[in-house]
């Protein structure tokens, strides 16, 4: 995505609690001059800012003009994830445009290879094995995740089913009585002129 010099952008990633997020990214600034978005920024580093769902900084770090940063999410929920680079100029002056690179990966456990390659058949299998069975963890973690989410939605729902059940009766008998009351005015009009 694209960028101000000065500007915070944020993303949203909605995590399972005790979750590892691993983000990757790469910043490059536009030069006037080619045109061009250069290969990389020197001098210019990132603000990396996570905020929790309960509005508490999680990470507040000055990175590089590339890096990684990773943070263990302790509540389920939306994350932000804000980037914003550490541009000292004046802000009518910073009118450069960055273009951010941002992989991030959520509940991810990589696998060193080279340290598999250094062990023999047997301990390649069990670490392996082991990375698997952490999948799994994840997976299942995930999966609670989005049932509590789904009895959550479910539980909106039915209240809000229920409260439009209510205010169908309540219009009904609003109807009903106003309908009423106007049959006896009229009844009450024709009395009193005689009509009837």
């Amino acid at each position: 995505f694209h960028s101000g010099e000065r500007e915070q952008k944020c993303i949203i990633e909605d995590v399972p609690s005790d979750t590892l997020v691993i983000g990757n990214y790469k910043v490059q600034r536009w030069d006037m001059k080619i045109r061009d978005f250069l290969e990389s920024a020197p001098g210019l580093g990132m603000i990396v800012t996570v905020t929790s769902p309960s509005a508490e900084v999680q990470l507040s770090k000055l990175y590089g003009s590339q890096g990684t940063f990773s943070f263990t999410s302790y509540l389920s929920g939306e994350h932000f994830i804000c980037l914003q680079s550490n541009s000292s100029r004046f802000v009518a002056l910073a009118g450069s445009k960055l273009r951010i690179h941002l992989d991030i990966r959520v509940g991810e456990h990589f696998l060193d290879e080279s340290v598999v390659q250094a062990k023999d058949k047997v301990n390649e299998v069990n670490i392996r094995l082991e990375h698997l069975i952490e999948q799994i963890h994840h997976i299942a973690k995930e999966q609670n995740y989005e049932r509590e989410r789904e009895e959550k939605f479910r539980k909106t729902s039915e209240e809000t089913n229920s409260n439009i059940v209510w205010w169908a009766i309540v219009q009904t008998l609003i109807l009903i009585s106003i309908g009423i009351w106007q049959i006896k005015s009229l009844r009450d009009f024709f009395i009193s002129k005689k009509l009837v």
